[in-house]
């Protein structure tokens, strides 16, 4: 029976080796997508997991059922680790992130200008990406106020030329005026004159 239970805790603990993401196999240039890559390096971590416990605990001379639990348990381990993330990428929806992202990465290989960085300091980035637009802001209202101030400069001048002509205006009524009153004196004189007897 021990030797059954020992074939049975020992067996089927082979290393999975992911050859097709290894660095010889990616073709210089090329791009890995995120979801393989984070599958690749959550295997590497757990194989190396498992390697590094695969020395086994140190244990005194008849503790061999524990040490085959152990070993059992390693051999458990990298499978059922990866079935909770499994679970954590369905569950956030991470590997529609994860291809948005490498999308949004090849869509950005065409841009000319640099893309935008946070700084991780919020009233820089923020900064960052507002001044601009309120610079832009500031210049067509600039221009709306220098617009405004040539349109009043003109109807101010406009104002000062009609007060000046009717200034002008006043100023010919009162000499029409003057003219037309020593005109109607000399009238009266004259009136006078043809009224006097002989």
């Amino acid at each position: 029976m021990a030797e059954a239970s020992s074939a049975y805790l020992g067996g089927g603990c082979e290393e999975k080796r992911h050859e097709e993401l290894s660095p010889e196999s990616v073709p210089p240039g090329a791009t890995i997508s995120r979801v393989k890559l984070l599958d690749t390096m959550v295997d590497t971590f757990l194989q190396k997991l498992v390697a590094a416990g695969s020395a086994g605990p140190h244990l005194p001379s008849g503790g061999q059922p524990v040490k085959q639990a152990f070993s059992w348990a390693l051999c458990r381990l990298p499978r059922g680790r990866q079935d909770e993330i499994s679970e954590i990428k369905e569950e956030g929806n991470l590997e529609a992130v994860l291809n948005a992202l490498d999308k949004i990465v090849e869509e950005g290989k065409d841009r000319k200008e640099p893309a935008w960085r946070p700084s991780g300091i919020p009233e820089k980035d923020l900064h960052s990406a507002m001044a601009p637009y309120f610079l832009q802001q500031r210049d067509t209202l600039r221009r709306h106020v220098q617009k405004q101030e040539a349109e009043n400069q003109q109807l101010a001048d406009a104002v000062l030329a009609g007060r000046r002509e009717l200034e002008e205006l006043q100023l010919q009524v009162q000499a029409r005026q003057q003219a037309w009153q020593a005109l109607h004196r000399e009238q009266k004189e004259l009136v006078a004159v043809l009224r006097e007897p002989e």
